[in-house]
């Protein structure tokens, strides 16, 4: 129920206009009490609300909301028939996609959501979630080849996502490897990959993105590093429905060139926007610290770090990448 409600308080609010507490009460049939609770817990999901006796409730400005047949009609043009599902609250949408492994997934099916109460980055890390300001999205795989045909998965999505920042929003962006992307120094996105399955026979893969698209002032302050977000780039709003459906769809073009024919042709793609590429970097695996120089990429996604004048690959697992 109280999910409900809150849904519809977003839903009335999303226009900027005022609405009545106490009309909002009596139609949802609870408490005037409880509609300021469920206010206080929409604030604390970061909606800058503000109140005016007399008239009610207000967003400070009108939010988009995410819209399942904007974005599946979007994808519909250009050929495409995903399964999208869009969620006004959840706890992460790689979680509620991996809960639904291996029966009751499509391949290339979306869950994108406006809120994350537990959303998650690389090792352990939170990803802060506030409601209707990114994009949180994630798309199931699957693996025909088996888990190791994941390989590089996470350096393919930075890459589609790349290709749609540069050609349709002008954005130049650099990719960190393995999973993040950012524009001069400052981080934009993260990218989670997460596999299931057994050694042999297919396996299953969730691809997770969160991008930055309009970062409201406290949550900003919860983040530990420094961080951008795509309007501050650009200096205006942008159209979040039709960026969902761009990136689904180059994602996947991105994934079918990837299963096709390996990360091999789109290395050159990687090292142009390669942030840390002829750097000195730190390498820090669990208590571990390796110094050496970032050489890019090999042609399964590791990375090549050079150490007193030898070339190493580092694959993925719980390693951190560092600039020195």
């Amino acid at each position: 129920m109280a999910k409900v409600v809150r849904e519809e308080l977003i839903r009335r609010l999303a226009n900027g206009q005022f609405i009545s507490g106490q009309v909002l009460a009596k139609e949802l049939g609870v408490s005037r009490t409880a509609i300021s609770k469920h206010i206080k817990i929409l604030t604390e999901m970061g909606l800058d609300i503000f109140s005016v006796q007399g008239k009610g409730y207000k967003l400070s400005s009108p939010i988009q909301l995410l819209n399942q047949a904007i974005i599946c009609k979007q994808l519909k043009v250009l050929g495409l028939t995903n399964i999208v599902e869009v969620h006004s609250l959840i706890d992460s949408t790689n979680s509620y996609l991996m809960r639904r492994l291996p029966n009751n997934v499509c391949h290339g099916q979306v869950c994108v959501s406006e809120f994350q109460s537990m959303g998650r980055g690389r090792r352990g890390k939170q990803w802060i979630s506030p409601f209707g300001s990114h994009l949180y999205l994630s798309m199931y795989w699957r693996l025909e080849q088996g888990l190791s045909a994941a390989m590089g998965i996470s350096l393919v999505v930075g890459i589609a996502v790349s290709d749609v920042l540069k050609q349709d929003y002008g954005v130049d962006v650099q990719l960190k490897w393995p999973n993040d992307i950012y524009v001069n120094g400052l981080k934009l996105a993260g990218i989670l990959v997460e596999l299931e399955g057994q050694s042999i026979g297919p396996g299953n893969c969730v691809i997770g993105l969160g991008l930055n698209i309009a970062m409201p002032v406290e949550s900003g302050k919860q983040i530990d590093q420094p961080w951008t977000d795509i309007e501050q780039q650009l200096g205006r709003k942008i159209d979040r429905n039709e960026l969902a459906s761009k990136l689904i769809a180059n994602i996947g073009k991105r994934l079918e060139q990837h299963n096709q024919y390996g990360l091999a042709p789109m290395l050159d793609d990687w090292q142009r926007q390669d942030y840390f590429i002829d750097k000195s970097v730190l390498l820090i695996t669990g208590e571990k610290q390796t110094r050496g120089i970032c050489r890019g990429i090999n042609g399964s996604g590791a990375l090549l770090l050079e150490v007193d004048g030898k070339q190493q690959p580092i694959y993925g697992g719980e390693v951190s990448l560092r600039g020195v």
